[in-house]
């Protein structure tokens, strides 16, 4: 068995919550009010961490029979693991989404406060009671929530909305398709054990494989959208040079279907993404200096 504190953190999903709290960093030094604050600016990151993982750890406590029968999780995951109770898990769960939301409204401000609220309820009711078990589409509408730390991070900051952070929302909500399509196709076994109607699963292998490469290239349009809002020559150069790459990928898993292509695909997509918001942080600050 893990140690209690490593089972929690584990409820939370830290590698996806690394994405968060990276895309919400990033939002935060792009917007620039709080860099020279940094007792508020960890704070938007720990409140970022504390209500995504509260969205993350309510949907573990809703999949716990399903993790239990996919070989992918039944091993990794504390509830199917009895590393956790079911009851402490709720009780945690809450505990830092309550916490996460107080946060925000007690230092920031209620916008920032009911978005990350709004992203609880959607990502660990609607999205995991309702979307993953009965719809193909369900990656698709369910990654809005995963995708929202850009615009909570500057809601927070400012108080108010701006189309930057949004096309940084949509980097990341066209994004999670490939990506999490792309892993669904070499774990699509355990998604037919689990029953969940996953893409390769309900669509077959073509289908998903056309679909990702469609969904890549309106993501690599939405990345260049930013040129217009803010983004300088520096991420106009990298952003071209990773969203070329990104399609060659697409194309040649589509093309030649071979689980290598595919498995290079799912890691590329990581790099592709980091190094996109990466870009955005440089960009910034080199636009700040010139």
């Amino acid at each position: 068995m893990k140690p209690l504190l490593s089972s929690y953190v584990t409820l939370t999903k830290p590698t996806i919550m690394l994405l968060v709290i990276f895309t919400g960093a990033t939002a935060l030094l792009v917007e620039g009010s709080l860099i020279h604050e940094p007792v508020k600016f960890f704070l938007v990151l720990l409140g970022l961490y504390l209500t995504g993982g509260c969205a993350n750890a309510l949907n573990q406590y809703f999949e716990r029979d399903i993790d239990a029968r996919m070989d992918r999780t039944k091993k990794r995951r504390p509830l199917p693991m009895g590393d956790l109770s079911a009851r402490h898990a709720l009780i945690f769960s809450v505990s830092i989404g309550v916490t996460g939301v107080v946060i925000f409204a007690a230092v920031f401000n209620w916008l920032t406060a009911m978005l990350s609220l709004g992203t609880i309820l959607f990502y660990s009711l609607f999205y995991t009671l309702y979307l993953k078990p009965n719809t193909s589409q369900n990656i698709v509408i369910g990654g809005a929530a995963g995708a929202m730390a850009p615009v909570g991070a500057w809601a927070a900051a400012t108080g108010t909305m701006a189309v930057a952070p949004w096309i940084m929302f949509l980097i990341v909500f066209f994004w999670t398709p490939p990506h999490f399509w792309a892993l669904a196709l070499f774990c699509k076994d355990d998604y037919i054990k689990a029953k969940l109607p996953m893409m390769p699963v309900v669509k077959g292998d073509d289908s998903t494989l056309n679909q990702m490469f469609l969904y890549s290239i309106v993501l690599v349009a939405v990345s260049l959208g930013l040129i217009a809002f803010g983004g300088g020559a520096l991420y106009a150069v990298v952003a071209t040079a990773l969203g070329a790459m990104f399609l060659k990928k697409c194309w040649d898993a589509k093309k030649n279907k071979t689980e290598k292509q595919i498995r290079g695909l799912f890691g590329f997509s990581i790099v592709y993404l980091f190094a996109l918001f990466f870009t955005m942080i440089i960009d910034r600050f080199v636009s700040n200096v010139l």
